[in-house]
């Protein structure tokens, strides 16, 4: 297979792996910080009081498993799991961003870091559910440098994203702006 042909396949590799670790990552940390995650979820104001604790406790395992399945390699429902939760994610920043209530948290980052929303982490997520979408079809068999290169891309957008998301957190910091 020529390179051309490869290259999709391997990007969509890359995209579950950097989503899963993505979603592993953001599942852990809002069930080390389990205890604020209902109040994050009830101030987007889109589900109603009975349903703010279950959110709250199923999204975490939600998101770790959503991860994990995508870091080994099964498919495609993880990938359409993540997909739909990414746009969903999105789409409640996107009402809230329309309502004038763009200083809410978005509940994305770490637990000490209050990152609000707005259309960077829309378009983020919207950008994230599009590379996953790249894995969908089935992918060809893969050599080890192949392998190799989309764990790495994979790793490395992973970071990318959570190193953007905690210096726009730390930015936008009362002790930043001192």
């Amino acid at each position: 297979m020529m390179l051309g042909e490869q290259l999709p396949a391997l990007s969509g590799l890359a995209a579950s792996i950097g989503v899963g670790l993505f979603f592993l990552v953001a599942g852990i940390d809002q069930w080390r910080h389990r205890t604020l995650l209902p109040g994050v979820i009830a101030n987007y104001r889109l589900l109603p009081r009975r349903l703010i604790v279950l959110a709250a406790r199923l999204l975490p395992v939600v998101e770790v498993a959503t991860g994990a399945a995508l870091l080994v390699g099964l498919r495609p429902l993880p990938q359409l799991l993540g997909i739909a939760l990414l746009l969903l994610f999105a789409a409640a920043m996107a009402i809230n961003i329309a309502r004038g209530r763009g200083h809410i948290d978005c509940g994305c980052g770490h637990g000490a870091l209050r990152h609000t929303i707005g259309w960077p982490l829309v378009i983020r997520n919207g950008a994230l559910a599009a590379f996953l979408a790249l894995r969908l079809p089935t992918p060809p068999a893969f050599g080890a440098i192949d392998l190799a290169t989309a764990v790495a891309a994979g790793i490395a957008s992973a970071l990318l994203c959570l190193l953007f998301q905690s210096l726009a957190a730390l930015a936008a910091s009362p002790a930043h702006r001192r």
